[in-house]
């Protein structure tokens, strides 16, 4: 379901009310919590944390000359979604989080390569993302990134 917005305080306004509130309380939890570097704007219809250009030149291989990816947060047609780069690139940030998910949560973790969907907003373990959310640097996801996925010249 994409969110028609020109701004992230618009996503955010027409975000459907029943997820206003998490979604609100999850984009703060972000914006608190990334280490600093990263930057903040509205990208494939969601509202996404990348490294700038001006830290990265070389941008995102898939689509060269923009910011490199890390995060993106956005409400789907069935759940909220939170789309994380470093858990899909690193398996033990994978494993951890994996561990770490039913010492915060009742709920069984649903969970695609990058995407961690929340199917109710109330069971949104907000503690254990703000936690997840310290763990990479934007240094440290330029060089997971390059090991793994920018194409050899």
């Amino acid at each position: 379901m994409q969110i028609p917005a020109a701004s992230i305080e618009e996503y955010l306004v027409n975000v459907p009310d029943e997820r206003k509130e998490a979604l609100t309380r999850l984009y703060k939890t972000i914006s608190e919590h990334l280490p600093k570097g990263f930057q903040e704007s509205l990208t494939y219809g969601m509202i996404g944390w990348s490294v700038p250009l001006e830290t990265y030149p070389d941008g995102y291989h898939c689509t060269p000359n923009t910011p490199l990816p890390f995060i993106n947060l956005a409400s789907q047609k069935n759940f909220i979604a939170l789309y994380h780069m470093g858990i899909y690139a690193d398996p033990e940030l994978l494993d951890w989080f994996v561990n770490e998910f039913p010492k915060h949560s009742k709920r069984k973790l649903d969970m695609g390569k990058s995407c961690i969907r929340f199917k109710k907003p109330e069971d949104i373990p907000f503690e254990l993302i703000a936690e997840l959310l310290q763990k990479m640097s934007p240094q440290e996801w330029i060089s997971l990134y390059e090991k793994l996925y920018k194409k050899k010249k």
